[in-house]
């Protein structure tokens, strides 16, 4: 695995964390977020190794702040720098990060109910970012 350091470390999760919440909050209820804040953090902890180290080093995501749409384009951009930055390192993470993230979001949107039209649009612009 390349070096990170903790600033790329924060990228990379605060991208991978926001976009399960994006996906959650798409679905809003309780109950909902539970099921799909556990199927995301499944799919992530699934992901191949050096995606999953990454993850787990460091502190907690940070969330971002601010209304519903500033929070979506804080994760939307942090998406596309993370995997720029994965891009850099040329280890081959990147494509495995993109990889985990949209069985990710994908996880999250099927957990309650099947995947609605809003957790679609979601799914759509994250996989956006990641092109």
């Amino acid at each position: 695995m390349a070096d990170y350091t903790d600033a790329e470390r924060d990228t990379v999760r605060n991208a991978a964390f926001g976009a399960i919440a994006l996906v959650s909050k798409a679905d809003p209820g309780f109950l909902s977020s539970f099921k799909e804040s556990l199927a995301g953090s499944k799919a992530l902890a699934a992901g191949p190794k050096e995606i999953t180290d990454l993850l787990r080093s460091g502190g907690f995501p940070s969330p971002p702040t601010g209304d519903a749409a500033a929070q979506e384009q804080a994760v939307l951009t942090g998406l596309t720098e993370a995997k720029a930055l994965l891009t850099a390192k040329a280890d081959g993470s990147a494509e495995a990060f993109s990889g985990v993230i949209m069985e990710a979001t994908q996880a999250v949107a099927d957990a309650s109910d099947g995947v609605s039209p809003e957790e679609q649009a979601v799914i759509d612009k994250v996989r956006a970012a990641l092109a």
